[in-house]
């Protein structure tokens, strides 16, 4: 099935045009691209129908290399959603009543699921979300410990986040180790980071909780802080979304290291900055004490996973990050971490006490792949 995936943003349209059947990897991409937009007066539906305008022209040239089905990553599912499904009214309305917990990300999936119904009616739509693969995570490690009606009120519990990409790294882990189920530690690092515990192939815990901002320190978001952090901003006069600008957009490495992307810290740790030296530990060392918990609740892991963006291409973040996992038993090998080799690949020493791997994220695979699955299902009766 030809499936094009669409991913949108607050000022973009991420597509991807791929074809599940193509036996060939390489041949597999149709195609892919970005339509971005400049803020102005028109509302974001607008842009947004704009932006199809222009990927509409792109469709037409494909020829009979057309789309048969559209699968949209969608951020929040909440409770409801553990698997994805085809985008009805109904679901439609129920990614609308989880806006308060994904403020920019569902009213733009929403607005996505709407003009690509109106561009292209004849094509099924299937919603994949990033929140399902965490539905599997038990009750004392999604809760947090506070009054009864304050949970049942939002309900405010973790749900974790990059579970589309999470669940395609440990698909492709199991079939290069050839174990199955896996139990495995996943740590996506890009802009944004979260890692995940993973035991016979369910993510039983998760760094990220009800929003995307808790766990791992990132691109531009704190992670973890006491919340009397936020108390005392808004005591000292901060409004709530002055405090959400600081702790979303203001923080992480930027606010340590003056930017957000992690080879500019790298290259200026090397070059002795104070600042990005300390971002590059406060990140690594972060990420580590995560590692070593998650090896505690999943036992003895299969692999420890690196993917994201960060995590694929940074030698010098995921050397800092197992150099505090020697007591675990863990190494790199030097040689095969700075490898620039495509693909999968294992970069631990021999001796290490389980495998170092590199993934490559490929969440439009995934999202391609599950809306071909679900669409290939007969209907349910009833």
């Amino acid at each position: 099935m030809r499936v094009l995936v669409l991913n949108p943003g607050s000022s973009s349209l991420k597509y991807h045009l791929r074809d599940t059947a193509a036996a060939n990897p390489a041949a597999a991409i149709l195609t892919s691209g970005q339509v971005d937009w400049p803020p102005d007066e028109r509302s974001s539906a607008t842009r947004l129908h704009d932006a199809f305008d222009e990927l509409n022209v792109t469709v037409k040239r494909l020829g009979a290399m057309h789309p048969e089905a559209i699968g949209h990553r969608v951020v929040h599912g909440g409770l409801r959603f553990s698997a994805p499904v085809r985008v009805t009214a109904d679901v439609i309305a129920a990614i609308d009543e989880l806006r308060p917990l994904a403020p920019l990300h569902n009213p733009a999936s929403i607005a996505c699921i709407d003009a690509a119904g109106k561009r292209w009616p004849d094509l099924p739509q299937v919603a994949v979300f990033d929140t399902a693969f965490h539905r599997t995570i038990p009750d004392f490690a999604a809760r947090y410990a506070i009054p009864e009606d304050a949970y049942r009120a939002h309900p405010v519990r973790r749900y974790g986040f990059h579970g589309i990409s999470v669940e395609m790294a440990c698909c492709d882990t199991a079939e290069f180790l050839d174990v199955a189920p896996l139990t495995a530690i996943v740590a996506h690092v890009g802009n944004g980071a979260s890692v995940t515990a993973v035991r016979k192939g369910l993510s039983v815990d998760t760094s990220m909780g009800m929003t995307p901002l808790e766990g791992l320190v990132m691109g531009t978001r704190s992670g973890d802080l006491d919340p009397s952090v936020v108390l005392l901003l808004q005591q000292e006069g901060a409004t709530a979304d002055e405090v959400y600008q600081l702790l979303n957009h203001r923080s992480g490495l930027l606010a340590l290291a003056g930017t957000a992307d992690m080879r500019e810290v790298g290259a200026a740790a090397r070059q002795g900055k104070p600042g990005a030296i300390l971002a590059l530990d406060m990140a690594a060392y972060r990420l580590a004490k995560y590692i070593a918990a998650y090896s505690m609740v999943v036992g003895r892991p299969d692999a420890l996973v690196f993917t994201g963006g960060v995590g694929e291409n940074s030698a010098l973040f995921r050397a800092k990050v197992v150099a505090w996992l020697e007591p675990l038993g863990l190494g790199l090998d030097q040689d095969l971490n700075t490898s620039v080799l495509a693909g999968i690949r294992k970069i631990s020493t021999t001796d290490s006490t389980f495998p170092v791997l590199v993934v490559p994220s490929d969440e439009e695979r995934a999202i391609a792949e599950s809306t071909a699955a679900l669409l290939a299902m007969p209907p349910m009766e009833g």
